[in-house]
């Protein structure tokens, strides 16, 4: 079994208590057909279990597989810095058949971010090395494709399937 070997921290992307007992972690691609199956999954564990969740997403995007899953990543990072990450995270994984850079920026202007720089940032790539970062802790951590799930920090491999993963939580949560 794998474990995580970069720990959660306040640079993550985190949805839930600090507090929280459980800890699920996903690197995600949102190209990835996969894990736009597990996105509502996801959220319908997120509202059954409530405040005895924390959950995190770092970028895995599989560039020769997705190869608009690497620009997707640096619009939700830009979308990060407006506070809107998880609103841009979402649209993305609605949205996972337009993401050509004419949707990512007709997302940021829905999504009310500053247009014009948010169009700056992807031209000038600000958000690669952010993406690239995650990327490399996900190869270390035993990622090799998407979604790759850990639970406090040990590698989830079986079935992400509703039931399978509320169980894995569950027995966790107390």
């Amino acid at each position: 079994m794998s474990e995580l070997t970069i720990p959660v921290s306040e640079t993550d992307h985190i949805q839930g208590s600090p507090q929280a007992p459980v800890t699920l972690l996903e690197y995600g691609d949102y190209q990835c057909p996969y894990c736009g199956q597990a996105y509502p999954i996801i959220k319908d564990i997120q509202a059954s279990l409530g405040g005895k969740l924390r959950f995190v997403f770092r970028n895995f995007p599989l560039t020769k597989a997705h190869p608009s899953a690497e620009l997707a990543a640096e619009a939700a990072e830009a979308a990060a810095m407006s506070g809107k990450f998880w609103e841009m995270h979402d649209t993305l994984y609605m949205n996972q058949n337009a993401l050509s850079e004419e949707s990512l920026v007709e997302y940021a202007r829905r999504l009310g971010l500053d247009v014009p720089k948010f169009v700056e940032d992807l031209a000038k790539r600000r958000f690669k090395s952010r993406v690239r970062n995650d990327f490399i802790g996900g190869v270390r951590s035993g990622v090799s494709g998407t979604p790759g799930f850990f639970i406090n920090g040990e590698r989830h491999d079986r079935s992400w399937d509703y039931d399978t993963l509320l169980r894995a939580l569950s027995r966790l949560s107390g």
